[in-house]
């Protein structure tokens, strides 16, 4: 858990940055963190980092075309030492906030202007994995963004202890919820989530747009009224969706006893969206989807413990990846997809 003395450190680094830049994970808990922490001091710019793992030295540059005076690095597991060392050579703060158990090099004895809030990162009982939407709540304190931190959680897979209140304020966006995949898929919220993360696979402009509305929202009846500061949210929305059903149902072809493994390819990656879902209509399976994109295959991976499963099979497969004990990500070779299916098939039987 981060401790109040952390949480008032955040406030207080969020307080001091004038034009704060915030980079965040290319999800709904990254984004809804974002208009969270925004709309707590009023002011700052949001970038979704689409960079995959890692937030590379090209978001240095980034920043400072924005003329940040502050960073804040959001929901994003994966930091390249390239980009830290060019925002300590600027003389940029950085502020990480993230919830990954990872293994990495870079530490704030290090850098100077570099402070690290992970929970994840504690020892013993203090060791805990809650969205960065949640601790960014904690943050603001701002009642008004109870519904945001609820779509950010969610998406995660986590139910914070606050639902009570949300399903009080508002019953026709909740139900019959037991898990977070049942308030995911199965609630009008759990809607509001699917399209911010579909809302995300946008051109530039478009998702610029998406956080200045998100922003301007009172409240999550606000997401799907019509009116012309969403249009283009909307669309894309209407847009993916027809698309995602036809991967889903493609996907059903797939299943065997154990395991689902999918391959596909085209403009549109949203492997991770298609993972949760199958495994939520196909509990207890491993689930793997694979985006291929030319040379590069992209996999997210679902089930029990599969994090080790992916750390053995990077033994023998070259690739990157990481993430949750249950929910993991990786990135190969598109050639050696056919290896991977085989290593993770042996792993799992």
């Amino acid at each position: 858990m981060l401790t109040e003395k952390q949480l008032e450190e955040i406030r207080e680094h969020l307080e001091k940055a004038q034009n704060p830049v915030f980079f965040y994970d290319n999800d709904a808990d990254g984004l809804c963190s974002f208009v969270i922490l925004r709309k707590f001091i009023g002011r700052g710019k949001g970038v979704a980092v689409k960079s995959f793992p890692e937030l590379n030295a090209s978001y240095a540059k980034k920043a400072q075309e924005l003329d940040a005076d502050y960073v804040f690095v959001l929901d994003k597991p994966v930091v390249s030492r390239e980009f830290v060392e060019e925002l300590n050579k600027l003389g940029l703060t950085m502020v990480w906030i993230d919830h990954h158990e990872i293994q990495s090099d870079i530490n704030e004895k290090e850098f100077k202007h570099l402070f690290i809030y992970n929970p994840a990162l504690s020892h013993g009982k203090d060791k805990s994995f809650e969205p960065v939407t949640y601790w960014s709540y904690k943050v603001s304190k701002k009642k008004e963004d109870l519904w945001l931190v609820v779509v950010g959680c969610i998406y995660d897979h986590y139910l914070p202890e606050f639902v009570s209140e949300f399903k009080k304020e508002y019953p026709d966006f909740w139900g019959k919820v037991k898990d977070p995949f049942d308030a995911y898929f199965g609630t009008e919220i759990g809607r509001i989530a699917r399209s911010l993360n579909f809302g995300l696979k946008d051109s530039v402009s478009n998702v610029v747009r998406l956080q200045n509305f998100l922003i301007s929202c009172k409240n999550p009846r606000d997401v799907f009224a019509e009116e012309s500061a969403n249009y283009f949210f909307r669309k894309r929305y209407g847009d993916i969706k027809k698309k995602y059903d036809v991967l889903i149902d493609r996907a059903k072809t797939f299943v065997k006893d154990k395991i689902i493994f999918f391959e596909y390819s085209g403009d549109l990656s949203i492997s991770s969206d298609l993972s949760n879902e199958l495994l939520y209509r196909n509990p207890g399976k491993f689930i793997a989807v694979a985006y291929k994109n030319g040379n590069i295959a992209n996999i997210s991976l679902r089930g029990k413990n599969v994090k080790k499963i992916l750390e053995k099979i990077l033994k023998e497969v070259s690739g990157t990846g990481g993430g949750h004990e249950d929910a993991v990500g990786a990135r190969i070779k598109a050639e050696d997809l056919g290896k991977f299916k085989e290593l993770l098939e042996k792993e799992i039987n």
